[in-house]
């Protein structure tokens, strides 16, 4: 299979969907792959690196797209791309499509097939293509939450951890999944109180074990995020719907019941977000004030640390590259139900209960796209 690596152009969008390991691999199986110019500098691997694995090097994004019969990515196409993509072409990257209508309807026009890393199932129904990318973006929440509690930031001023005779930063998670697990262990690491609601008690009971002293659990709902919100300094949006849009938890009128100074990470803005006055934001303008709260929803959180981003992306991600390579996207959905899942939008129809739900379009059963 002929596989095409483009270069990301989000706003400071800096990591690669594939490492020059994943290029040796891919090409030891006999699929040559495209790497476009200058695609890995960002994280930190060059072209000759991809040369020496074996890839070949195109000049621009259009060569790419052009040669290539499966394009591997790690955020969505933007529009500069929509034109680019070609009927049949296998999309693999991460979509998000219940947040966003114009991409749906795009690539629904574009009769491309769209396989999301974020609805691939794996083990337990969880969601291996996710992890990666959630553990970091978990732990950065806390790291970029700390930096905006600071006064010059537009925080309360208050260290997360405290010192001797100060006590710590209360900080608030909404959800228990991979982003708030990995965001409560770096708060309380730090020292902060930390308090984690999930509306499942066998997760609660689960982090209640495996979470140190210093970490709370309880379960969500809205009474209790009421309670809370008054006097927590930084607040975790952490809750994912997969494939579908995330419920607010925490409405504009919220607002008028925190403390000036506040801190928001909405880490769910990219499936909608999880707090209603959140909206996308970018690492090179990454926060907003709305009422004396900072709000901080910055969509590709990840990519401000694209090198351990990178590789930890392809870690998870290149099983799959290479079933699809080998076997080709119908066979490898038909062999594993799980990679099926995977599947949004194929040929122009849309494929996944969750992006039709969102917009209200008709939902094609995705086994009728693999018999033809």
């Amino acid at each position: 299979m002929i596989i095409g690596i483009p270069k990301e152009i989000k706003n400071n969008e800096n990591r690669v969907a594939l490492t020059p390991a994943g290029a040796f691999e891919l090409n030891k199986r006999g699929h040559e792959v495209y790497v476009q110019k200058t695609a890995g500098l960002g994280s930190g691997f060059s072209d000759s690196d991809y040369e020496e694995a074996g890839a070949q090097i195109l000049p621009s994004i259009e060569d790419v797209y052009a040669k290539a019969e499966m394009i591997i990515k790690v955020k969505e196409p933007i529009e500069q791309e929509y034109s680019l993509i070609k009927e049949d072409q296998l999309l693999f990257t991460y979509f998000h499509f219940a947040s966003y209508k114009p991409l749906t309807e795009a690539m629904i026009e574009s009769k491309s097939v769209c396989l999301a890393y974020e609805t691939v199932l794996g083990k337990n129904r969880s969601l291996p293509l996710l992890v990666p990318m959630s553990e970091v973006a978990g732990r950065m929440a806390i790291q970029e939450g700390a930096k905006y509690l600071e006064k010059p930031e537009g925080g309360r001023g208050v260290l997360l951890g405290g010192v001797p005779g100060v006590p710590p930063a209360k900080v608030l998670i909404l959800g228990g999944g991979i982003v708030g697990t990995q965001a409560a262990k770096m708060a309380a690491g730090l020292g902060a109180n930390v308090t984690i609601l999930d509306i499942s008690l066998d997760r609660l009971r689960y982090l209640s074990d495996v979470l140190p002293a210093n970490v709370t659990t309880m379960f969500s709902n809205e009474y209790n995020i009421r309670r809370l919100i008054i006097n927590h300094d930084l607040i975790v949006g952490a809750v994912l719907i997969p494939g579908a849009k995330a419920p607010n938890l925490i409405t504009r009128e919220m607002l008028k019941e925190m403390r000036a100074g506040t801190v928001l990470v909405d880490v769910a803005v990219d499936q909608g977000g999880c707090i209603e006055t959140c909206k996308p934001t970018t690492h090179e303008d990454p926060t907003f004030v709305i009422d004396d709260i900072v709000h901080y929803c910055v969509a590709n959180m990840p990519g401000a640390v694209p090198y351990t981003s990178t590789i930890a992306l392809t870690n998870a991600t290149l099983p799959y590259a290479l079933r699809l390579a080998d076997k080709g996207w119908k066979e490898a959905c038909l062999n594993d139900a799980n990679l099926k899942e995977g599947l949004n939008v194929v040929k122009g129809k849309v494929v996944h209960k969750g992006v039709s739900d969102a917009f209200g379009l008709d939902l094609v059963d995705v086994n009728t796209c693999l018999d033809n």
